[in-house]
């Protein structure tokens, strides 16, 4: 599986309207969560593993709790998730995932970026299948073998698992996250999940060179601008 996972650029907080954003997109996706699995988290492991990686961007409490509260009330928004794919410059592949209460509106948002990077928004399926949907479950150690053996004994659907520099990383189709997680949270008591994600991981990467590079920053940015972007996935490889 490799380390491609980590080539998706992260929202950076770097101020206070950024900060809004990285909120709002937490809440909603907490709300959406909730709704589809119920507010418990304990029973709820998708639930969880979110508010874990919301504390860990230093989301407040009163966002989360607010996004649970709406989740467990009646009526509220009604967000539903959209996709988008399409081609990026250097012709790289670009998967974007939404929460939109207007598909139209959204579309458009997304379509309009794409144009802006002189790239092209293409049909549904136009590159996921070059993509695998993976659950990602990282944390502290070094036993591959009990991991696996963790796993199996669970009859978890493993794809892959890396040991490197004191850290345990397990790919699984993303179908298999809750029974994976249950599974490694039962042999190996509570952990601090370093990655907790279910992602697009890209079966190959597109090197971007020269004057892509700065059209595919600049494409990165408007769809993270946007509110009902959640996350963006790609094949693209930047330079060092």
């Amino acid at each position: 599986m490799g380390r491609a996972f980590q080539n998706r650029k992260e929202s950076m907080a770097k101020t206070a309207d950024a900060k809004t954003k990285v909120y709002s997109k937490y809440g909603r996706e907490i709300y959406v969560c909730a709704k589809q699995g119920g507010t418990d988290p304990s029973g709820n492991l998708s639930l969880r593993g979110l508010i874990e990686r919301a504390k860990k961007d230093q989301v407040p409490s009163h966002v989360i709790d607010k996004a649970l509260d709406k989740a467990s009330g009646v009526g509220g928004e009604d967000f539903s998730p959209a996709r988008y794919e399409g081609f990026g410059p250097g012709n790289c592949m670009v998967i974007v995932e939404c929460l939109t209460d207007n598909p139209n509106r959204t579309f458009g948002d997304v379509r309009a970026c794409f144009n802006k990077a002189k790239s092209k928004l293409g049909t549904p399926g136009s590159v996921s299948h070059m993509f695998d949907h993976c659950a990602i479950l990282a944390f502290p150690g070094n036993d591959e073998d009990a991991t696996l053996e963790a796993l199996m004994e669970a009859d978890v659907d493993v794809t892959d698992i890396e040991s490197e520099k004191d850290q345990i990383t397990v790919f699984a189709p993303h179908t298999e996250y809750a029974k994976a997680k249950q599974a490694l949270l039962d042999a190996f008591g509570e952990l601090d999940f370093d990655i907790d994600e279910i992602q697009f991981v890209p079966q190959t990467v597109t090197p971007i060179e020269g004057d892509d590079v700065a059209m595919f920053e600049k494409l990165l940015d408007t769809l993270n601008d946007l509110d009902d972007v959640q996350n963006v996935f790609h094949s693209a490889e930047l330079p060092d």
